[in-house]
């Protein structure tokens, strides 16, 4: 049989579906047609064909042996032209990105609808973990990575932000104008700590130094949840300006005072060396546009 005499597609799939329902009314259900149509249809198959693919039961259908063969030898053959048609579009570009898990709730999430509106054919992953991740065992395409570089063999580090370090609350706990002046009057405050702990190296440079067993506190794992604890006003927290800007901006934190603490660790953007990728450039290209903007 030539290809200009197969029987048609309509029938095929009305064929198709009635065999996997071995029903016409529920196959007609699903192909969005009335059960006559269906029906019509296979009678149709099977006199161009000359052989009968369905015994007629009282409630139901059942194949014959040749409808049995047909049907399999037909499902092949759609799920060939299902993944012919699959394969002419372009496929999403994937991507792996390793992050800490407060760059990644704090910085990168908030922007990564304007990623997706610009490059709507790449298909990111986010790998936040406080653990180094492996660019081979993990997959991982380009990480953003805190500390201070070289950060090993074979791999190239950018700086994409420095750290600058403020204090920061909700606006109702410490109102303007009303900041603590000194150490003293700090210790009326809880002080939020995460594992980086700039508190101590805050108050000696810019309050004048205390004891520290004066203070109150408490202590989070994550930075983000230090911050998230102090929109809540449960405290002042030290935060890098990048993540809390959001924040600020919204009202939900304000600056409780003018000193800055410039960390000695930044937030590198950190690749193998040798490995090139146009996709990933694009991203790297994006990440430096979000800091300039």
């Amino acid at each position: 049989m030539s290809i200009g005499n197969l029987p048609s597609l309509n029938a095929l799939r009305a064929f198709d579906v009635a065999a996997r329902h071995l029903n016409f009314r529920l196959a007609a259900e699903e192909l969005g047609v009335t059960q006559g149509a269906v029906a019509q249809h296979v009678r149709g198959l099977e006199a161009e064909l000359g052989v009968t693919l369905f015994e007629r039961l009282p409630k139901s259908l059942a194949l014959t042996g040749e409808g049995r063969s047909y049907v399999a030898d037909v499902r092949r053959a759609f799920e060939l032209l299902a993944n012919a048609t699959a394969n002419l579009k372009p496929q999403p570009v994937k991507l792996t990105v390793s992050t800490t898990p407060t760059f990644a709730s704090k910085w990168l999430i908030p922007r990564l609808p304007d990623f997706t509106a610009k490059h709507p054919g790449h298909d990111l992953h986010i790998l936040a973990t406080d653990r180094i991740s492996s660019f081979q065992t993990d997959g991982v395409d380009l990480a953003v990575r805190y500390g201070t570089p070289p950060f090993g063999p074979g791999l190239a580090a950018e700086l994409l932000f420095e750290q600058d370090i403020i204090a920061v609350c909700n606006p109702g706990l410490v109102p303007a104008g009303r900041e603590p002046r000194n150490a003293g009057e700090l210790t009326r405050h809880t002080l939020l700590h995460d594992v980086h702990n700039f508190w101590p190296e805050y108050i000696d440079r810019f309050l004048g130094g205390g004891d520290p067993t004066l203070f109150r506190g408490i202590s989070f794992s994550q930075t983000s949840h230090a911050i998230e604890a102090a929109i809540a006003g449960q405290g002042i927290a030290m935060a890098t300006r990048a993540f809390v800007s959001t924040d600020i901006e919204a009202g939900r934190l304000r600056q409780v005072f003018d000193g800055v603490l410039r960390a000695r660790a930044g937030f590198y953007l950190v690749k193998p060396r040798y490995r090139k990728s146009e996709a990933v450039d694009k991203l790297q290209d994006w990440l430096w546009s979000q800091v300039q903007s």
